[in-house]
């Protein structure tokens, strides 16, 4: 305990001596008339403490800008604090009776930071590089990329997806004249900022882009440290950053002139079962389904014992809600899907009607030769994910459930999650994600439906989802899927998951920052609160 106080205490010196120095706040040596300049000037800079950093960079093309604002780039589309559909880039955008052409219009006064301007052909260029890199920006939709003219490009999809307008919002533009092997580290874009500074590992320094088309930033310098948790609340204390991500550990800690902004999440955590009895293997070997778990009854039997508001009070020290979905609040969330939960008399008489009883006296109940324990894996090192599983495991225990638990590392986890239940996390603002982790057309692919869940009238609704011509048209799908009154995903219909709950999102706001309406996070710290920052001023 000593040496972690001192080890804060250091941090704190060092932070301190970083802004001291690298943000020119000491003014020692001022004269009344120089000090009140550096006040007004210090009105234009926000030093902010999150804890994570971009690993690959500030290339849109890799996946830069999925999680928050691009800060660099600007999109085709976006999205308002509602979750509703808005231009950025684009001035308009229609969608063919086929579902397949997608035809954007985009603004003709735009420039890319070097003041060079950004045409079509840079939309082109942008997804034919995204496309040929292979990332996480799923292009496999995509047949071809067109440009009809300066300002009009064409999008050729190879089947219909309504979903391909979230790749709109999702992927920022960059400049065909400036891109090269070095152009995640010194990026050059068309949005709000520019790239000062990268110091990897430490900070990054950013300035307002005086070539931005749209409202300029109330901020003309932001600096992002790169902190761990105790080291960011430790800046907090100090009065060295306007704002701090922190955990829940600290989130009733009282900060001398900030105050704690919770913001509600879809960062969610669940439960995901082997929803088939064990006996196949996937290609490279690993061993697929969980006899326990394959039987409905110990799925619903979980989810109705399962008291999520005990885990939001216990483990999040209250600071999140209940999770029923991965989708819960947003546009394509079915309300109806949330149960009733804490119920574990009810869960208790469904296992024994199901046929799961004590007969030996040790506990644990059984059907015929078969007991009903399984290991959870989880992992090691996210401590609220292992307080969920010892969590889970206690509650679990008078339904004579025997939870064993195992945490791990990814690597770990890779080879035991076609046969194991994993504690695993989602959240985003892409309905697709709902697809990925429960169509059978996804199962056994890395981290999507590892449980290897099937139901062909969930399957149906997607499928008429995706080929919806609008994201509105889509939603009566999406909300099918989860619950159509008679079989569904959700705990209500095959109960897949067990969702437990949505992380709340913390920051420590300095008193006077206004960060404007936070929309509902996605999965991730930190970045997601950016998606709102040119909106982000001084109110006092």
């Amino acid at each position: 305990m000593e040496k972690k106080l001192v080890r804060m205490i250091f941090l704190v010196v060092i932070i301190s001596a970083f802004m001291l120095t690298g943000c020119n706040v000491s003014n020692t040596n001022l004269s009344d008339d120089e000090n009140n300049g550096a006040s007004e000037k210090k009105k234009d800079e926000l030093v902010l403490a999150f804890g994570s950093e971009p690993e690959t960079g500030f290339d849109p093309t890799t996946g830069w800008g999925r999680y928050g604002s691009p800060l660099f780039q600007s999109t085709l589309l976006k999205r308002d604090d509602d979750l509703n559909i808005i231009n950025d880039l684009a001035t308009s955008y229609e969608v063919d009776k086929s579902g397949k052409i997608w035809t954007v219009n985009i603004r003709d006064d735009v420039k890319f930071s070097d003041g060079q301007p950004l045409t079509a052909d840079d939309v082109v260029f942008t997804f034919e590089t995204a496309m040929s890199n292979g990332s996480v920006v799923d292009l496999s939709s995509m047949n071809k990329v067109e440009a009809v003219d300066a300002h009009t490009v064409t999008f050729t999809l190879k089947e219909p997806q309504s979903t391909f307008v979230n790749t709109l919002i999702g992927t920022g533009i960059v400049p065909k004249h400036a891109y090269g092997p070095d152009y995640a580290d010194h990026p050059i874009g068309s949005g709000p900022y520019q790239l000062v500074q990268w110091d990897k590992g430490q900070q990054l320094i950013i300035k307002a882009n005086p070539e931005y088309y749209d409202k300029q930033s109330y901020f003309k310098k932001i600096t992002f440290l790169f902190l761990n948790e105790d080291a960011s609340f430790a800046a907090a204390k100090a009065g060295t950053v306007d704002l701090a991500y922190i955990p829940a550990a600290f989130s009733n800690q009282k900060v001398s002139g900030m105050r704690l902004e919770s913001v509600q999440t879809v960062d969610n955590r669940g439960i995901v079962f082997p929803y088939v009895a064990s006996g196949t293997k996937t290609e490279d070997g690993l061993p697929i389904g969980n006899d326990v778990t394959a039987d409905p009854a110990i799925r619903h039997a979980i989810n109705m014992a399962v008291d999520r508001q005990a885990l939001v009070d216990g483990v999040l020290e209250g600071q999140g809600t209940p999770a029923y979905t991965s989708v819960d609040g947003l546009p394509w969330w079915n309300p109806e899907t949330v149960i009733e939960d804490g119920d574990v008399e009810g869960a208790q008489k469904l296992l024994k009607e199901a046929g799961w009883v004590d007969t030996d006296g040790d506990g644990i109940v059984e059907k015929g030769s078969l007991k009903a324990e399984f290991t959870l894996y989880y992992l090691a090192d996210d401590a609220i994910r292992q307080s969920l599983a010892i969590s889970v495991a206690d509650m679990m225990k008078p339904l004579g459930i025997n939870v064993k638990l195992e945490g791990g590392s990814w690597d770990i986890i890779s080879k035991k999650m076609y046969s194991n239940p994993v504690l695993l996390g989602w959240g985003s603002h892409d309905p697709h994600e709902m697809y990925n982790i429960y169509s059978s057309n996804t199962a056994g692919i890395d981290y999507y439906n590892t449980g290897f869940y099937s139901n062909k009238t969930v399957d149906e609704y997607f499928d008429k989802a995706l080929q919806a011509t609008s994201e509105a048209e889509a939603l009566e799908y999406w909300k099918k899927a989860q619950w159509d009154g008679t079989t569904g995903l959700s705990a209500k219909g095959d109960a897949a998951w067990a969702w437990l709950v949505n992380i709340n999102h913390l920051y420590l706001v300095k008193d006077g920052l206004d960060i404007g309406d936070q929309r509902i996070h996605v999965h991730g710290h930190g970045w997601p609160a950016t998606d709102n920052i040119v909106e982000w001023k001084w109110t006092d």
